[in-house]
């Protein structure tokens, strides 16, 4: 919030209007509408592109971030890799803005379930709504039930899902032709196939908690410092705080506390945004 109230303010000073779809509708507008709107506004078609799932899940982020939403991913609290945010607590979360809407997505979670969230967050911001998601298909809340049906059928549209599932062999043997043909993962198919009824929330349970448990037993390296520092900050925002900094109108010091960045490495991280 912090991050957002200083970009709220910067974009006063460059005269911004507000995103005209923030709240453009709400959790009892069609979800083919607001769908059909996220498309038209990100303007991601992975069929004509070909885009595979990574691709596919850099260009929406991409696209969302063009569109002026801050998509901000991190797996850690403050920079501070002995505080890990725990899938059990939340996957993501929006904050609805007409002029800066935010979000964030717990890069804890394993990558092939962020994209459904990344989805659920950005049907949010087109409800006008903010909220936390913990990903619980079962959770009572209108909103998060509305936001699960459009991330949904955005990714997986449901009469092309239907016609495509082959209910004459086991279900798992479904998700990889199913996730290809989408351009999505196995754990999305599967997630679309829970909402849709062809398998028990039991099912999805075991079978997310096994891709969970792989992601967090392939420990793998910390990544790139710096490519870390723009996906937790939002590219959005990294550019915005490096222009001041960069210009002089913002000290060095208050750029690196903002961005969680220490200020020596700030040039290095402008030049490889600009990259």
């Amino acid at each position: 919030m912090r991050k957002q109230d200083w970009y709220l303010e910067y974009l006063q000073h460059q005269e911004h209007q507000p995103l005209a779809f923030v709240g453009r509708f709400n959790s009892r507008s069609q979800v083919a509408e607001v769908v059909g709107d996220i498309r038209r506004i990100l303007g991601v078609n992975p069929d004509v592109a070909r885009l595979d799932y990574d691709k596919y899940s850099r260009a929406l982020i991409e696209a969302a971030e063009a569109a002026g939403i801050l998509v901000m991913r991190s797996g850690i609290a403050l920079g501070n890799t002995h505080r890990k945010l725990e899938v059990s607590e939340f996957r993501g979360f929006a904050i609805s803005n007409a002029y800066a809407p935010v979000v964030f997505i717990n890069s804890s979670d394993a990558p092939t379930a962020r994209l459904f969230t990344l989805l659920h967050e950005l049907a949010h911001i087109w409800i006008g709504s903010s909220g936390v998601s913990d990903g619980n298909t079962a959770n009572g809340r209108d909103e998060e039930r509305f936001c699960n049906a459009v991330a949904g059928e955005f990714l997986a549209p449901e009469a092309q899902f239907r016609a495509l599932w082959n209910a004459d062999v086991n279900w798992e043997d479904n998700l990889a032709p199913l996730a290809t043909r989408f351009h999505i993962s196995k754990l999305a198919i599967g997630r679309r196939a829970l909402d849709l009824g062809y398998i028990s929330q039991a099912q999805y349970s075991a079978y997310y908690r096994m891709i969970l448990k792989a992601f967090q037993d392939d420990k793998g390296g910390a990544g790139d410092y710096y490519r870390n520092a723009t996906a937790k900050n939002s590219p959005r925002l990294s550019k915005a705080v490096l222009t001041e900094a960069m210009s002089g109108r913002m000290l060095l010091r208050e750029a690196g506390n903002l961005l969680g960045v220490q200020p020596a490495k700030l040039r290095t991280l402008a030049n490889k945004i600009t990259e």
